[in-house]
């Protein structure tokens, strides 16, 4: 046997240097889980977003503890630190979880470069938190939009590998065959992107269009509207009708309400 090496089952290894045992891997303490960099502080505090918050911070308008920091990757305890933003202390703010019915011809932006009306219009009396939507429905789409502060929430709904379902009607410029609903179930190719739906059914039709209800999970952008238009089939409208267990319902158009405890739950899984 060669000096300093020893055999173990599944293979030989060298001690380490010194004959100093490696040290135990540990779980992180609570209060290492509590530390996080400070952009992300300020988004879990629902103060504002990362992306706003590394601005604040490069604007040296972002204090700890009374000290300026301009560095966006300073480490903090959010148990303990305080933190203010031009001098007004931000503390973690009660979860707000809102729903709205979006018309069509509002983009999904708080702030829009060419002056569009955005989703925001329909949220003026809702605006004592920083909320942001969760995902995007782009202008042309109407239907269920959720608005929150809560980004551990936002974050899991969107995460690709939680598979929220997202069920949509569409309405299309043609009557829709067997060929249509099986080629979307069983996926199309748009831009060199494999897409499919995890259900397609036909819901009604008329004299030259149909509505289809389409559920995903995988939430790629604009993801039925280049599906179909990989089918070279014209989207007429497109309403998101539920997120998870949660419908639209009836809620009129251009209206927002606060969802139940039931209904956070119930998109918490």
């Amino acid at each position: 046997m060669a000096k300093g090496i020893r055999h173990y089952k599944g293979g030989t290894r060298r001690p380490a240097t010194g004959g100093k045992a490696r040290p135990e891997s540990r779980k992180p303490a609570a209060s290492d889980r509590k530390r996080v960099t400070l952009p992300r502080a300020l988004s879990k505090l629902g103060f504002c977003s990362r992306t706003q918050a590394e601005a604040l911070i490069a604007e040296g308008r972002v204090t700890i503890g009374g000290k300026i920091t301009t560095d966006p990757a300073t480490w903090v305890d959010l148990a303990s630190a305080k933190i203010a933003v031009d001098g007004r202390t931000v503390a973690a703010e009660k979860p707000v979880y809102l729903m709205l019915n979006k018309p069509r011809g509002l983009v999904t932006t708080r702030h829009d470069p060419e002056g569009r009306p955005t989703v925001f219009d329909c949220l003026k009396e809702h605006l004592t938190s920083h909320l942001s939507p969760v995902g995007r429905l782009d202008k042309a789409s109407e239907g269920l939009l959720l608005f929150t502060n809560d980004t551990e929430f936002a974050n899991a709904l969107l995460d690709p590998q939680t598979h929220v379902p997202k069920t949509y009607h569409v309405q299309i410029d043609r009557i829709a065959d067997q060929a249509v609903l099986d080629a979307l179930a069983e996926g199309v190719e748009h831009d060199g992107e494999r897409m499919r739906a995890t259900r397609a059914t036909k819901l009604r039709e008329g004299d030259k269009t149909s509505w289809l209800e389409i559920t995903l999970d995988e939430g790629k952008n604009r993801q039925i509207r280049r599906m179909l238009e990989a089918l070279d089939i014209e989207v007429l409208r497109l309403v998101r009708v539920a997120i998870g267990n949660l419908p639209l319902g009836e809620l009129e158009k251009g209206a927002v309400r606060a969802l139940t405890e039931d209904e956070v739950k119930g998109l918490r899984g």
